[in-house]
């Protein structure tokens, strides 16, 4: 009988690709998608992602999602309490796993064993490892169709924001600047790819530099759900 998974999501191209690794695994069910929602935006935490636009990603899916509310300004007692509440529900909902999308930060995935440490959850990476070059092309070559939500604006331009995560794109990073962004370089909305049924129509909007980042708001193409504001600084997240 395989293991019921759920998956820490981003909205991102790295947490959809692991969604894909993991559907490759007959020893595991993935059956829910958990994502951390700055409570005072209705956004993804660092993505700066809508809240519906998510929605749509769990049902293009087919999967149930968990958004997970966290206050801003947010401290790190308010995200692992937060957590430790989430983690909690799924234990006593039988699950045995949580899968996270993490690539190569030693310290980031040592921070997600301990706070899984004696839950009964046990923490996996599928695409821990990866060479970063080697998996973004994979994701391209494969159908994958992301946009760029977030710059650090130290590293790369604010035209950066709202650019489509393609072939074009990658060739033209500059050098130091991871494939996958690993480092925070700069984060990405999923719409289409393998791992969904049907393709999310989404347009982007207003682009806007606010303490320290570039964020490029992306919107459903039916118009739906526009008045959210940008979020104007980075909630505090390990996704």
């Amino acid at each position: 009988m395989a293991d019921e998974i759920w998956l820490c999501w981003s909205s991102g191209k790295d947490s959809a690709w692991t969604l894909r690794a993991l559907r490759q695994d007959p020893q595991v069910r993935v059956t829910t998608l958990v994502t951390t929602m700055n409570a005072a935006f209705d956004r993804v935490a660092m993505h700066s992602v809508r809240r519906t636009l998510v929605e749509r990603q769990a049902v293009a899916a087919g999967l149930e999602l968990e958004l997970v509310e966290i206050p801003w300004p947010c401290t790190n007692a308010d995200y692992e309490a937060a957590m430790a509440a989430l983690v909690a529900k799924a234990r006593d909902g039988g699950v045995t796993k949580m899968a996270f999308g993490d690539l190569f930060l030693e310290d980031v995935r040592e921070y997600r064993e301990k706070m899984l440490a004696d839950t009964g959850i046990e923490p996996c990476f599928p695409i821990w490892g990866r060479d970063t070059r080697e998996l973004a092309d994979e994701m391209v070559e494969n159908g994958l169709e992301a946009v760029v939500t977030c710059v650090d604006p130290k590293v790369l331009g604010s035209e950066w924001a709202g650019r489509r995560f393609d072939a074009e794109f990658l060739a033209s990073l500059p050098e130091g600047v991871d494939p996958c962004g690993e480092r925070g370089e700069f984060h990405t909305f999923t719409h289409a790819g393998p791992m969904f049924d049907a393709p999310i129509p989404i347009e982007t909007g207003e682009v806007v530099e606010r303490d320290g980042f570039v964020f490029a708001d992306v919107l459903p193409a039916d118009g739906r759900n526009i008045d959210v504001p940008v979020e104007e600084k980075p909630a505090c997240s390990s996704q």
